[in-house]
């Protein structure tokens, strides 16, 4: 797309963007049903807790590996198709063949394998996405673009959560569970999401198209080197080019995504000491513990949702990046709330603080980000960005983790070796690093005029 296309981008109406960023809803179905189930898919299956955490990496060793990659593929593909919709389709069937034989599995080692293809397909679809958004909406309405995928996001996890529960409320058996003890409701939510992650995915690239490439963008890209050693050269220079307010925003991202890695992880385990008096994974306290997340989780998803259609006249009056900054010291309150909460009900008050920094995430820092980075490397520049996002998840399970292979020991081991193995304590360690996010977010400077206007904006796309 050359500069003239650039500045001439057809603005469209909500109910379009809606449209474009329908796929989404889908995607993170899927990402929601991961969340709420591998957990408990791996333990059905004959996995510790203590092996939980190794085998979840599929998710940020993927995106480590898969998004940069797509990015630069995408900045540099031709097809009659688009740049990106060749890998949202492929992706999409990726993701629906996972969906569909994870709950299938008769074992461990089948479900990481299907747990890698279905993350895959996850990721390779999450990355262009993005990048559609900023290829296709006029700078001043990306961040409603942006907050728009955040809604689908919160609206999708919401769901995703609150289903397995919907499908016992119309009769159907929690305790029906198949020879390898995974139950037929999470066989039925997972085949549910496959044909929405596909179906929705389809109804977004073919309602509203990429835009046609121009004469000189495509001449620019046939120009480009080719082949695997030029798409890895090509993340290299955008890492070491990579603009200022990127950098910046990589500070908040390592306090962000380590903060939320930790709480999806130990939030559980802090509602069923505090809660319901008990550590014990095999208790029913524990057991009602995980129900009640689940409930939170789908609280503060419904918050997000709400929450991201409200910040766009927001956006527009002081800029993505103070926004974001506000929702995170609230996340982070609330959080550090919830590490002392006794009562059940009492519980969903901080969900209402981490929603708000939930919607934010998914929509703001991407608002600020496509109008920061150039407009022919928007591509692999989301797929860097992501990079920012499982870097933080990663050290968190090394730093967090100890795993004793006989031979050699994995990880410094420190929620045991300096949070005494509370998870209250790390809690308050995550509900400090989103506060600290939000300080961090307001250095970032550049990229918040597209929430004002589209000329200074374009000035940086």
């Amino acid at each position: 797309m050359d500069q003239h296309q650039q500045a001439q981008r057809p603005r469209l109406s909500l109910v379009r963007i809606l449209e474009m960023n329908l796929g989404f809803l889908g995607l993170q179905f899927s990402f929601g049903l991961q969340q709420g189930n591998m957990g408990p898919i791996y333990s059905y299956l004959g996995a510790s807790e203590g092996q939980l955490p190794l085998l979840q990496l599929a998710g940020p060793m993927t995106g480590l590996i898969v998004q940069p990659l797509i990015g630069a593929l995408s900045d540099r593909t031709t097809s009659r198709w688009g740049r990106r919709t060749p890998y949202f389709l492929f992706g999409a069937v990726l993701c629906a063949i996972g969906l569909l034989t994870m709950p299938l599995s008769a074992s461990i080692v089948m479900a990481v394998s299907l747990m890698w293809l279905l993350d895959a397909g996850n990721n390779i679809t999450m990355e262009p996405y993005r990048a559609y958004v900023s290829d296709r909406l006029d700078p001043a309405q990306r961040h409603t673009g942006f907050l728009t995928q955040s809604a689908f996001t919160g609206l999708a996890q919401m769901l995703a959560y609150l289903t397995p529960s919907l499908l016992v409320m119309l009769g159907m058996d929690r305790d029906w569970v198949d020879p390898h003890g995974i139950p037929y409701t999470v066989r039925t939510v997972f085949w549910f999401g496959a044909a929405l992650s596909l179906g929705t995915i389809l109804w977004s690239v073919l309602r509203v198209p990429e835009l046609p490439l121009g004469a000189e963008e495509r001449a620019r890209i046939v120009a480009a080197p080719r082949g695997i050693g030029a798409t890895l050269a090509e993340v290299g220079n955008a890492i070491v080019t990579m603009p200022v307010a990127m950098r910046r925003l990589g500070l908040m991202s390592l306090f962000q995504w380590f903060s939320f890695w930790g709480y999806w992880t130990y939030v559980p385990y802090v509602v069923a000491r505090n809660v319901y008096g008990t550590s014990d994974p095999a208790s029913g306290g524990f057991h009602e513990a995980v129900l009640t997340n689940g409930q939170m989780a789908a609280f503060y998803n419904l918050v997000a949702c709400l929450a991201a259609f409200a910040m766009v006249p927001l956006v527009r009056r002081i800029g993505p990046g103070p926004m974001h900054a506000l929702c995170l010291v609230a996340g982070g309150i609330g959080v550090l709330t919830l590490a002392h909460v006794t009562d059940k009900a009492l519980l969903f008050l901080p969900m209402l603080g981490i929603g708000l920094a939930w919607g934010s995430t998914m929509g703001n820092p991407y608002a600020i980000l496509s109008n920061a980075v150039p407009a022919e490397r928007t591509g692999v520049y989301m797929g860097i960005f992501n990079m920012m996002i499982v870097l933080p998840m990663l050290l968190f399970s090394v730093l967090m983790s100890e795993l004793d292979l006989g031979f050699v020991k994995l990880g410094f081991g420190l929620y045991e070796k300096l949070l005494g193995g509370d998870p209250r304590h790390l809690l308050t360690l995550c509900g400090a690093g989103l506060i600290a996010a939000g300080l961090a977010v307001l250095r970032v400077r550049e990229g918040r005029a597209a929430a004002t206007g589209a000329t200074e904006g374009l000035a940086h796309s």
